[in-house]
Parts: structure tokens; C-alpha cells; sequence
């Protein structure tokens, strides 16, 4: 059986989506999830690495870059989970869409590594069915393989 490609270059800036419902579904609720964690408490550490320090040596002036930058990166934030829960049903985006789907993905994999304390050195580990975070660790990796099949969608010439 041949690997699947969840998404692949069609041309004229469009990308087909390959996926199945229930990947689908996960994809709308992990969006929809970060996006209400966002509204509802941007200060929680789950989110830190969606909003790193920049200024860690001069706390005031970190405190004036965030209070300058923060509400537009939540903004942003919030629009890219929206597009992506939108069009994860659909079988067609555009090039726009596929940077949001890109960047959301991303956005969903920092939150999901903090809360369960991956690197980027761990590597696929085989699920222990009985672990209390086995359904998100699943959904770790599903998005990374995802996340790589949407780079290599969006570097690759389109077929007709």
C-alpha cells in the first residue's frame, strides 16, 4: 500500500486535501481548542512558546514590546485557527489558506510539546495505550507528519 499525501499542489495556487473525517475533525476541534485557550487566558504557561521573551534582559522593555505586539499576535493567531476550521472540511485551499493551515499547525505542536514536555530531539515513540496522554502525543505526531506533507506541498511545482 502506497503512503498517503495529505496535501498536494494542484496549481493555479490551489492545494488538494487528502484527509480522512476523523483527521479532519481533530484538526477543526485542536483549532478551536488553542484559539478559546487563547481568548480565555494568553498568559497561560501552555502558551509560552507561542509568545517567547524578546527582551529578557531589560524587563521593561519586554513589558512594553509585548503590550505593543501581544493584542496583534493574538489577533493574528486567532484569524489563522478560524481559516484552518473553515476549510479543514473542504477538499481545495488556496496558497493563503495553506500558510495559515502552516502556521496553525505549528501554533498547535509548540502548545501541545510544552503540555507534554516534548523536545525536538524525542523521537516517534510507540503509544502506551494506557498513558493518560496518549491521545495527545497521537495527535503530536499526526500533526507533524502533516506539518511536513504541507512544507513539501508548498515548495513542490503543481500537477496538472
Amino acid at each position: 500500500m502506497e503512503p498517503r499525501t495529505p496535501i498536494v499542489a494542484r496549481g493555479d495556487n490551489l492545494f488538494a486535501i487528502d484527509l480522512l473525517d476523523a483527521e479532519r475533525a481533530l484538526i477543526a476541534k485542536l483549532m478551536k481548542e488553542l484559539a478559546e485557550l487563547i481568548e480565555d487566558d494568553p498568559e497561560t504557561e501552555m502558551l509560552a512558546r507561542l509568545f517567547p521573551t524578546a527582551l529578557p534582559d531589560d524587563p521593561t522593555a519586554e513589558a512594553e514590546f509585548q503590550e505593543m505586539v501581544r493584542s496583534e499576535l493574538i489577533t493574528t493567531r486567532i484569524k489563522r485557527f478560524e481559516s484552518v476550521t473553515d476549510s479543514a472540511e473542504g477538499s481545495l485551499i488556496d496558497a493563503d489558506q495553506l500558510q495559515a493551515w502552516m502556521c496553525a499547525i505549528n501554533d498547535v505542536r509548540l502548545v501541545l510539546s510544552t503540555r507534554l514536555n516534548i523536545s525536538e530531539d524525542d523521537s516517534v515513540e510507540e503509544l502506551d495505550e494506557h498513558d493518560p496522554n496518549a491521545m495527545a502525543k497521537s495527535a503530536y505526531w499526526f500533526l507533524g507528519w502533516l506539518l511536513e506533507h504541507i512544507v513539501a506541498a508548498a515548495a513542490e511545482e503543481p500537477s496538472e
